[in-house]
């Protein structure tokens, strides 16, 4: 039996990596039984014929990653991001652009009373390892903005570091969480200015904010931590039934 796992996007054809993606898992499609991918499998159905083999799963977190209860703490900053151009690259690259960083630029436009602290972004390096927890612990607030156009159920790992470190996420309601998470575990926006508008309410309500942003992290830690993700790649490897619900 062979299976493969997926944690990047291989729907959004309109990126260079996406692109690659799908060509990558083209092919093998054939000769793999099961195929696990952080998005909805419906979204493979133009580009795979044999698209019941694959599965959805949720980025795990890890209670010896995932081990910071940022609302238990006292955050200097509002809110974090943090990107990247390539996965633990250090550096941006120049003349690299995409469309994270214009939806950036307009948001800081409508919450300059906001205190933000995002990375790989306006010249600022991306961070990495204990950089990167040391910033993220000292915001209440995290977006969970992906590249390309919102897609169903994906999200990079960022989730997990935001969502599983206790800080209050925001996350377009396109991506359709609902399935897993409520409004009182996580925050959901219809568009910019929805978002400009709930990130200036959140951050001057910390006791509402600090509540939903345990009950997201308690909800988070029951669905994926990381030994009921392992038990579903098992199970569903081994031809038996197992409901991420």
């Amino acid at each position: 039996m062979i299976i493969s796992q997926w944690n990047e996007d291989p729907i959004m054809e309109s990126l260079d990596y996406s692109k690659q993606n799908i060509e990558n898992i083209k092919r093998y499609s054939d000769i793999v039984d099961h195929t696990f991918i952080t998005t909805h499998p419906n979204e493979l159905k133009s580009q795979f014929k044999n698209k019941d083999n694959f599965h959805f799963f949720f980025v795990p977190v890890d209670k010896n990653i995932e081990y910071f209860n940022v609302y238990k703490l006292n955050p200097q900053k509002d809110l974090f991001y943090a990107m990247s151009h390539g996965v633990n690259r250090a550096t941006l690259k120049e003349g690299t652009e995409d469309e994270r960083i214009v939806f950036l630029n307009n948001l800081v436009k409508k919450i300059s009373d906001i205190k933000y602290d995002f990375y790989g972004f306006a010249n600022k390096q991306p961070i990495w390892g204990n950089n990167f927890f040391r910033s993220l612990t000292n915001s209440k607030m995290g977006l969970n903005l992906s590249r390309g156009k919102p897609t169903k159920y994906y999200s990079s790992n960022r989730i997990a570091s935001i969502m599983g470190n206790g800080l209050l996420t925001f996350i377009d309601e396109k991506v359709q969480l609902n399935d897993f998470f409520n409004k009182d575990e996580i925050i959901f926006y219809k568009n910019i200015n929805d978002l400009s508008d709930k990130i200036r309410f959140y951050a001057h309500k910390n006791k509402l904010r600090k509540k939903i942003a345990r009950n997201g992290q308690k909800k988070y830690f029951k669905l994926f931590n990381e030994k009921r993700i392992t038990d579903y790649f098992i199970k569903i490897s081994t031809g038996r039934n197992f409901n991420l619900l």
